[in-house]
């Protein structure tokens, strides 16, 4: 079935989103973009386009030549869209990364939807309040520097991270401004909320049911534990925190969430999440009754 209004097949009116990676095939966008357009009834249809790396900016021609009305970007073009847009918008520019590309006019403007999905998938799936509270994040990759600058801006106390290299750490904690400092492991103990934003844990990764630096004795009740990792549902540094009785919050949210607010820029139209929740967690194999987290630990 088509994902434009009603069914019906796209036609010379039926606008065009779509995401460039590399690889791409198995990009869940697709899904979850369609989704949307189909629970909204709005005549949009959302492909994906393997784009080579280095080949972002004929890309970006080809958005602007072909009238492409959204595109999403995914590795390795991230930084390459940042520098060939027409125009960043402070996030965006903040990460050199853009995720999300709007047409505005004639204009292309970058945006970055990564850190604000994860934040509103605290509040609105685990009812987690980042304001006031000592934050953790393990990693200082592109997802990690994104979460960083989210916590912040949305008012955190300290925003930790940790990671094996210290430039990179510096680095990452330095988009947090006066509240950003990098830390070792033993911090975990003081963090009301602990976010894996590294690879340990993926499937297909090598490192399934790894912690990473997080030791055990470290978490327990009060705390909130949060793994951007989605498939599995259920990592091990999630396993962990529910024998500890922490509060956990799957990858999940963050991939809807930031979907959901690029669907906002392109379209005007409030995302509905929901929608777009079933539809992924079909696509995975999931339940869509599985839990979006499990907040049986209140934040500190």
């Amino acid at each position: 079935m088509s994902a434009v209004a009603g069914g019906r097949a796209p036609d010379g009116a039926t606008r065009v989103a779509a995401v460039i990676g590399d690889p791409v095939r198995h990009s869940l966008s697709p899904v979850l973009h369609n989704a949307a357009f189909a629970a909204t009834g709005l005549d949009w249809v959302y492909v994906a386009f393997e784009v080579a790396a280095g080949g972002a900016a004929g890309a970006l021609d080809a958005v602007r030549v072909l009238g492409i009305e959204g595109l999403s970007v995914t590795m390795p073009h991230k930084a390459d869209v940042a520098r060939g847009v027409d125009r960043c918008s402070p996030v965006a520019a903040r990460l050199g990364a853009v995720n999300c590309v709007v047409r505005r006019g004639g204009e292309l403007l970058g945006e970055n939807t990564d850190g604000a999905g994860f934040v509103a998938s605290l509040r609105e799936d685990a009812g987690f309040e980042p304001a006031g509270q000592r934050c953790l994040v393990l990693g200082a990759g592109g997802a990690a520097r994104a979460v960083v600058l989210a916590l912040a801006e949305a008012g955190a106390r300290e925003v930790a991270v940790v990671n094996r290299t210290a430039a990179r750490a510096e680095s990452a904690a330095a988009l947090a401004g006066d509240v950003g400092v990098v830390r070792g492991p033993e911090a975990v103990e003081e963090a009301a909320l602990i976010v894996n934003a590294t690879p340990l844990g993926m499937a297909g990764s090598g490192a399934e049911g790894v912690n990473g630096p997080v030791e055990a004795h470290r978490i327990g009740p009060g705390q909130t534990v949060a793994d951007l990792v989605y498939h599995p549902l259920r990592t091990g540094l999630l396993e962990l925190a529910e024998a500890r009785g922490a509060a956990q919050v799957n990858g999940l949210g963050m991939l809807i969430h930031q979907a959901g607010l690029a669907f906002e820029l392109w379209t005007g139209e409030h995302p509905p999440i929901e929608a777009m929740r079933v539809a992924v967690m079909g696509r995975l194999g999931y339940d869509s009754g599985s839990p979006r987290s499990t907040n049986d630990g209140a934040a500190r």
